[in-house]
């Protein structure tokens, strides 16, 4: 049996040790860094990992639209790269940018649905605008529905003078120099813009000495902790410890968790709530699951701030979003359900809340029983939270969302005991696992089944330590420690049923 404590107190010391966190390498980050800042350390490694991270068919990134950003952005880097490669290879960045093309080409002509993921309105219409700048012309056209006037309205906005929106500092690398100019952007304390390499590369011409140099020391120390690549968002580190102590103590996994890291959870609550990490704009989620870890592990706190993200009939992850969230919604849920647990004389302010994002999260859930977001590729992430919370703080009368979220999971496990969208993945069957076990009714003797399936599906990937990427941001990308707790969260959940007789 895996030993699921002490590889939990590893986890979280691996927490204190990295705190601006882990996470998986960008192709799309990569990619803009090879184009924008050729200067930075580690830049015949960011052209190698592009190379290395081409498919079969000459794209990069994953099936169903999500290649379409990095093949663009991988493209336009190695046409960049060969213009001024002075190796022996450039042969190779040429062919491989050709191949590119001719992916690129593919996925335009006949563009399926594009995927909901942040700025993909912006960073389409800019990479095509690189390209064309290249010479690449006439068969590139823009998705349908994507005209470019917003990317347009962001640059005019920057060279206004006017502060930009702080989301949108996580993608300034789409404005263009003349905008980020006149935008008077600056770094945070530890250097970052916008928790985005790209973009704190992008400004660089733009900043005072002092600036530069603290945003230029803060590239070359990701860069050099990749070895090259970059991943498309650091730090996170509210996001990371919020979701890993959340996963462990929710499963009931016994951990150690040291009393500073929960002070700087706590600390990092403030009246407009926190952001996943130092250059990012307060979400709802980040808060949602901070809150709630810190009241699961005895440390309650109002979570009045989570009021300023209430549309009237959701919480949006941040004002002025478009499109709304599930997986937000049930950590909100989960937020205020912990909270009114750990304080009940609450529950009259915040149970009238809980019943109307409740019956909200009901009616999203698909006919087929489960539930999909725009933060994760996989139904598999949205339909765990939304059981967990509707199980936990729903009440009774949506037991039968949950009944119906688990015939879908049964339905569809993979013969190996795995789930996935694309196959069979530890993280999603993680994520099944916990579904089909917490939350709601106690399961039944075929969740049970199915889930020590999943048992013996995971405890033969236990040790991997590289997860496909499925989480959304420019590109998909993988917080590894996250998914990490996910699957021991999993392990542990599991072990109580594996002497049941069946």
């Amino acid at each position: 049996m895996i030993d699921v404590p002490r590889r939990a107190d590893a986890l979280v010391s691996e927490l204190m040790a990295k705190p601006w966190g882990s996470v998986s390498p960008s192709v799309y980050e990569t990619g803009r860094l090879v184009t924008i800042a050729p200067w930075l350390v580690g830049h015949r490694e960011r052209v190698a990992y592009l190379l290395a991270e081409q498919n079969g068919d000459g794209s990069w990134g994953a099936p169903d639209g999500y290649g379409l950003v990095p093949t663009l952005s991988a493209t336009e880097a190695l046409l960049s790269a060969a213009a001024g490669w002075d190796g022996g290879d450039r042969q190779a960045l040429e062919s491989a940018a050709r191949a590119g093309l001719d992916a690129a080409r593919r996925l335009l002509g006949e563009p399926p649905e594009l995927p909901d993921t942040p700025a993909i309105e912006l960073i389409v219409p800019h990479l095509l605008a690189l390209l064309a700048e290249h010479g690449v012309t006439g068969t590139l056209p823009l998705p349908p529905g994507m005209d470019g006037r917003r990317l347009g309205q962001i640059r005019q906005l920057l060279r206004s003078g006017i502060e930009p929106p702080q989301k949108v500092m996580h993608v300034l690398e789409v404005a263009g120099s003349a905008a980020v100019r006149a935008g008077g952007v600056r770094p945070t304390s530890i250097g970052t813009i916008g928790a985005s390499p790209a973009a704190t590369a992008a400004c660089m011409d733009a900043l005072p000495p002092d600036a530069a140099d603290s945003a230029r020391r803060h590239l070359e120390a990701v860069a050099k902790r990749y070895g090259g690549p970059v991943p498309v968002g650091l730090p996170i580190t509210v996001f990371e410890r919020g979701w890993v102590l959340s996963w462990l103590a929710r499963a009931g996994v016994p951990v150690e968790v040291p009393p500073e890291m929960l002070a700087d959870l706590r600390a990092a609550v403030g009246p407009d709530g926190t952001s996943a990490g130092a250059g990012l704009p307060p979400d709802a989620d980040t808060t949602s699951v901070a809150l709630y870890a810190l009241a699961l592990l005895g440390m309650p706190c109002e979570p009045e701030s989570l009021k300023a993200f209430d549309t009237g009939t959701h919480f949006c992850t941040w004002q002025g979003e478009d499109g709304f969230s599930v997986s937000v919604n049930a950590h909100v849920l989960d937020a205020f359900g912990q909270y009114v647990r750990a304080r009940p004389a609450a529950a009259g302010t915040y149970r009238p809340l809980m019943a109307r994002v409740a019956r909200w999260l009901a009616g999203r859930q698909g006919r087929d029983g489960s539930w999909t977001d725009r933060w994760h590729a996989s139904p598999f992430y949205a339909t765990l939270s939304c059981v967990l919370a509707l199980g936990e703080f729903g009440g009774p009368e949506h037991a039968g969302a949950i009944r119906a979220a688990r015939e879908w999971l049964m339905a569809t496990q993979r013969a190996d005991g795995s789930w996935g969208r694309w196959a069979g993945m530890p993280e999603e069957s993680a994520y099944a696992v916990q579904a089909l076990l917490l939350g709601g009714p106690e399961p039944d003797e075929r969740c049970v089944e199915a889930a020590r399936r999943g048992y013996a599906f995971l405890t033969r990937v236990v040790d991997l330590s590289d997860y496909p990427p499925l989480w959304h941001d420019k590109d998909l990308y993988t917080p590894l420690a996250i998914v990490k707790a996910a699957v021991l969260a999993a392990l542990h959940a599991a072990e109580p049923y594996l002497q049941r007789r069946i």
